[in-house]
């Protein structure tokens, strides 16, 4: 009789989902007291927060891996960090800060995805426009604008008021504890919308990840899914972006992870192993350092700081292969 080779995937999706609702059931209940209609509604308002977020990350991380047939590739690498960062730069110089503060949330939150999207699909299809090139080309333009974003950037923030400037710079910092809820609702309707669509692609995604010549071999429309698959990555990573600000090694970390638990490049399996562990440590590190800590440590510094040193070993491994 063959082994079953999805038990050890279910067992680990098992152990992880109980791990999930415990940090849940943690984060909503440790140190309450008082009001619980207050301590529930608030805690309630951070907590779907904090799921979206990690939902998101997960999801365009693994996906952005898979197109790009590369597990040490984040999105961030594609330039979107770098393109919020100008945009929100370009608001505060021709604004003031006072004036964005003032602006709709949403209305700004649209700004963002619509210019994510529309960066990635441009850059797709002048990059592919006329004969194939290789998607390693697209990764390597959206690094060179990724630099070009961060240096237009950094030029505008130098012609800004001092204080205006102090003020920008808190927003390019990831923050888990200042969720905007106003933006929870369009985000959540985003990630929904995704992943109502990356549902159906799954098996395809699977093909996609064996690179492009097997993919087009095996009927796999190339050229439709990757654009697709950008699209679904730059909507994530706008609305991640939106709730807590530029994160770059944190799907890195989860998806490398999954990876490493699950066993196999199936993304039926893959993709909900990333969302529970991104679930499980953003909502039990902020429980932890909320309860523990006190809000002593910001949970983004330790989180890019693991992210990192995981990334240098990626690079290692893979050099010494």
């Amino acid at each position: 009789m063959l082994p079953d080779r999805n038990a050890r995937p279910r067992t680990v999706l098992l152990l992880l989902a109980a791990l999930a609702v415990a940090a849940i059931v943690a984060f909503m209940t440790v140190g309450a007291k008082g009001n619980w209609d207050f301590v529930l509604k608030f805690r309630g308002l951070k907590l779907a927060g904090l799921v979206l977020v990690a939902w998101a990350i997960a999801l365009s991380t693994v996906l952005f891996q898979t197109v790009t047939n590369n597990r040490i590739l984040t999105p961030a690498l594609m330039g979107f960090d770098a393109l919020y960062i100008l945009i929100q730069t370009m608001l505060v110089a021709l604004l003031g800060t006072a004036a964005v503060a003032m602006l709709d949330h949403n209305s700004v939150f649209a700004l963002n995805a619509v210019a994510m999207a529309l960066f990635s699909g441009l850059l797709f299809r002048w990059l592919f426009a006329g004969e194939e090139r290789s998607l390693h080309l697209l990764v390597l333009a959206g690094i060179i604008f990724g630099v070009f974003f961060k240096s237009l950037a950094s030029l505008m923030q130098r012609l800004l008021d001092p204080n205006e400037f102090m003020v920008l710079q808190d927003s390019f910092f990831a923050s888990f504890n200042r969720i905007d809820a106003t933006l929870l609702g369009v985000s959540a309707a985003i990630v929904a919308v995704v992943s109502a669509v990356v549902i159906p692609m799954l098996p395809r995604l699977d093909v996609l990840a064996l690179g492009r010549p097997m993919a087009i071999s095996l009927g796999v429309n190339y050229r439709r899914e990757v654009s697709l698959v950008l699209i679904a990555v730059a909507l994530l990573v706008s609305a991640s972006t939106a709730l807590v600000g530029p994160v770059t090694f944190f799907g890195l970390l989860v998806a490398s992870l999954a990876h490493a638990l699950i066993g196999n490049a199936r993304h039926a399996m893959l993709i909900p192993a990333a969302v529970l562990l991104s679930i499980i440590f953003l909502v039990g590190g902020q429980t932890i350092l909320e309860r523990v800590f006190g809000f002593d440590t910001a949970l983004s510094v330790i989180i890019e700081f693991v992210g990192g040193i995981a990334f240098i070993i990626l690079i290692v491994r893979k050099a010494i292969r």
